[in-house]
């Protein structure tokens, strides 16, 4: 399976952003997807975790109530939805495929990465 993320860039604090993580060359319906940052000089942080069906998600506790994870299984597609944006949510963002049945919250769960996409918040 092949990730690619988009939609990251420049962004002033309190303000929103979506990202968007595109899928191929794999049966998309069949993988839960997460994403997960990592800030510069930091650890690779859980961000937000959708089951295949769409049916159960799970956010991490920076974001939890500023995020929303949602996918299109018949576009491939994931998306990460954020607002109140803060300084502290700078990071590359990563979009990554679990082929685990059970939540997955650790990177060491998830079986394929995107190259990531940069988001930087300006106070």
């Amino acid at each position: 399976v092949q990730l690619v993320e988009s939609g990251g860039g420049l962004v002033q604090a309190g303000g929103s952003l979506r990202l968007t993580c595109a899928a191929s060359g794999g049966s998309f319906s069949r993988y839960n997807m997460g994403w997960f940052r990592q800030a510069p000089g930091k650890e690779r942080e859980f961000v937000a975790h959708i089951r295949m069906s769409s049916d159960s998600t799970y956010y991490g506790d920076s974001v939890k109530g500023r995020a929303t994870i949602s996918r299109d299984n018949a576009r491939n597609t994931v998306y990460l939805e954020m607002n109140s944006l803060k300084p502290e949510d700078t990071a590359v963002y990563y979009c990554a495929a679990s082929r685990s049945l059970f939540i997955a919250i650790s990177h060491s769960q998830y079986d394929y990465w995107g190259q990531g996409t940069p988001v930087t918040v300006s106070s």
